[in-house]
């Protein structure tokens, strides 16, 4: 028994004395394989810092998606989220990196279908029949259209990366509601508030359904919020693509903390 244990820890202290020489250690899981998809909200339009390669999609190093990697170091990292882009966009354009090696996947995206831009610049502009109106629209294809799309979308992420934790992030609240604002009515900015959490209702409930993760950041960006003391989102600015987008702070304060928890 003796001469037993003594053998164990020669080999032991000889195998030691080879990994040092070598430089040999114990291995080290590799770091996930990281694809970000999505819109503007994804890409880092209003962050600032756009990548000159990205032309119009206007990928920004403030990003989520970037300040994620930037922190994790994932053994692979592709962002092909794009300004504009819409569920047809993301599965036509979007999706080449993925693929069985893919072990995480971000993904933010609906808002474009749903047509909040035209929200937006309809309640800017119109009277608040008019707005109103308007936000009737985007409901009622966020109800009975969008889901659809949102299928499509997590079907074509669940058959290319079938390995992938998948994570989809939603929209916050655009308006602090219950403060003196100059622009907006009230009763605006509550309907644009009401259909933002309508869009991510349906958007949760779609992910859950395909056992995908939802990262909810209204809670982050509560106090945050335009007629909010320290607005982390863009009212109407210069350049006017911009607009109605988090801030670097929206992306690192009100982003960031959300999908990291949920990846």
């Amino acid at each position: 028994m003796r001469l037993s244990r003594f053998a164990s820890a020669a080999s032991a202290f000889v195998l030691a004395a080879a990994l040092a020489l070598t430089g040999a250690g114990p291995a080290h899981a590799a770091g996930p394989v990281y694809v970000a998809l999505g819109d503007s909200y994804a890409s880092g339009v209003g962050a600032g810092r756009y990548q000159t390669s990205s032309g119009g999609c206007y990928r920004s190093s403030r990003a989520y998606p970037r300040l994620w990697a930037d922190r994790h170091t994932p053994s692979g990292f592709s962002f092909t989220a794009c300004s504009g882009a819409t569920t047809t966009d993301v599965i036509n354009r979007q999706l080449g990196p993925l693929n069985a090696a893919t072990t995480l996947v971000s993904v933010t995206v609906g808002g474009n279908d749903a047509g909040f831009v035209g929200v937006m610049t309809t309640c800017l502009l119109s009277v608040s029949s008019a707005c109103l109106d308007r936000i009737d629209q985007a409901r009622d294809y966020i109800e009975n259209r969008l889901p659809a799309r949102l299928d499509a979308v997590y079907d074509a992420i669940a058959d290319r990366a079938p390995a992938a934790r998948v994570v989809v992030v939603g929209y916050p609240h655009f308006y602090r509601l219950g403060t003196s604002c100059i622009g907006l009515t009230q009763a605006k900015r509550r309907a644009i508030n009401d259909a933002a959490d309508l869009l991510d209702t349906v958007t949760a409930k779609r992910a859950a359904d395909h056992g995908f993760a939802f990262g909810d950041v209204r809670g982050t960006f509560g106090g945050h919020e335009l007629c909010a003391g320290s607005a982390w989102l863009h009212s109407l600015t210069i350049p006017v693509y911009e607009s109605y987008h988090p801030t670097a702070a929206g992306q690192s304060g009100g982003y960031l903390p959300v999908f990291t928890a949920a990846a």
